[in-house]
């Protein structure tokens, strides 16, 4: 009798473990994807900066303009981790385009507003970077958690779901840069 008592109080131990092990790591990815969407955040607050900044030095870039303004409108509307990637992938290339024609306009280049800015969008791209790599490795974590024997187990009593990595859709991002130095 005390031995079928020992062994099911350590299998509810067990249980509780396993299943708090779950709830953590769970916490860790829903931590990881905030900190993400913080960096995210910083970065489209600075955008209106940026985009007034250079709006009275590049006349013929409107549409350039325009799409940044669109993309931040859209920020607010997308829901799911492919989504919100998605758009922060075009976001990426569109503000790559903007500091790409600054090379064109002299005097937005020696602005001192421009130049903080562009200083300021450079830090938060390496932080999102950074969180990215940091959500990235907290849901390869938590997803193999939820693959392992015994806890995936519990992961399917508890309906315990897969989360989905932060990846990127740009064929672009996946090429292999060309580097000549014979130019």
């Amino acid at each position: 009798m005390l031995i079928a008592l020992i062994i099911i109080v350590i299998l509810v131990v067990v249980v509780i473990a396993l299943y708090n092990s779950l709830v953590v790591a769970r916490q860790k990815v829903r931590n990881a994807w905030s900190q993400i969407d913080v960096q995210l955040q910083r970065r489209f607050d600075l955008i209106p900066n940026l985009v007034e900044t250079v709006k009275g030095y590049m006349t013929h870039e409107k549409g350039v303009l325009t799409e940044v303004t669109n993309l931040r409108s859209s920020w607010s509307n997308a829901n799911s981790v492919g989504e919100k990637a998605k758009l922060d992938n075009q976001l990426s290339d569109t503000l790559k385009t903007i500091m790409a024609l600054s090379e064109n306009y002299p005097d937005l280049k020696a602005s001192q507003n421009f130049s903080e800015l562009q200083e300021e969008l450079r830090a938060t791209e390496n932080k999102i970077s950074f969180s990215r790599q940091f959500y990235n490795d907290t849901v390869t974590m938590y997803n193999t958690k939820l693959e392992v024997v015994p806890t995936n187990i519990f992961a399917s009593i508890f309906h315990f779901k897969p989360e989905e990595l932060f990846t990127t859709e740009s064929d672009e991002a996946r090429q292999n840069i060309k580097v000549d130095f014979n130019k």
